[in-house]
């Protein structure tokens, strides 16, 4: 969903350092590009206690905050994107199945899918919650197909945008659809990426 669907890594960047903030720890824009980026907040809260010393006694409240920052900011900009609606739109009359799966919380994902006018088209949707162990481990992926009844991970393309995820993706066995940014998410381009692999294209 982040920087997939929804462009929200900054949203999630701000809402985090504002809640570090009250406890004078911040996380620098590279260092959330290189090495925090697509891990839950819990995991990033984890991290930073291993190597700046942040008292584990304080993840429940900067987690709490966090996500009160960060609905604070899907309510004032998550807006739907007519790219989005038409590709999903489009692919979802054409009899392909879709599913969601994300490392953030499910509040956050039903909001902002349901903020993106995409909630619609999708079977199920999954967050961080329905799995033990997030991406960069496949599981969240491999519950997707089994909630789709049971879809061959080949029969599948993911769509990720960073490294932890593209790891879970490719763990997963299925095909992977690499994207930059959320404007690479269109109807045109996921299905020249189906025409690759029908026609015996790379993994």
């Amino acid at each position: 969903m982040d920087g997939v669907l929804i462009d929200a890594k900054d949203w999630h960047y701000e809402a985090l350092n504002k809640a570090l903030s009250l406890f004078g720890f911040e996380i620098s824009r590279y260092d959330h590009l290189v090495t925090y980026d697509g891990h839950p907040t819990s995991r990033k809260l984890e991290m930073l206690s291993v190597e700046r010393g942040l008292p584990r006694s304080l993840h429940k409240f900067i987690n709490e905050m966090k996500q009160q920052y960060t609905m604070d900011y899907v309510y004032t900009c998550c807006k739907p994107r007519f790219i989005h609606q038409y590709a999903l739109s489009r692919l979802h009359a054409e009899g392909y199945r879709l599913a969601l799966a994300s490392n953030s919380i499910r509040k956050t994902v039903e909001l902002m899918m349901d903020k993106a006018d995409l909630s619609q088209y999708m079977e199920c949707m999954l967050s961080n919650q329905d799995v033990e162990r997030a991406k960069p481990d496949p599981d969240i992926y491999l519950k997707a197909f089994a909630k789709l009844g049971g879809v061959l991970p080949e029969e599948c393309l993911i769509a990720e945008d960073n490294q932890n995820g593209i790891q879970a993706a490719l763990a997963s066995g299925a095909h992977l659809f690499k994207v930059d940014t959320v404007n690479d998410v269109t109807y045109t381009n996921i299905k020249r990426r189906i025409d690759e692999i029908e026609k015996g294209g790379l993994l």
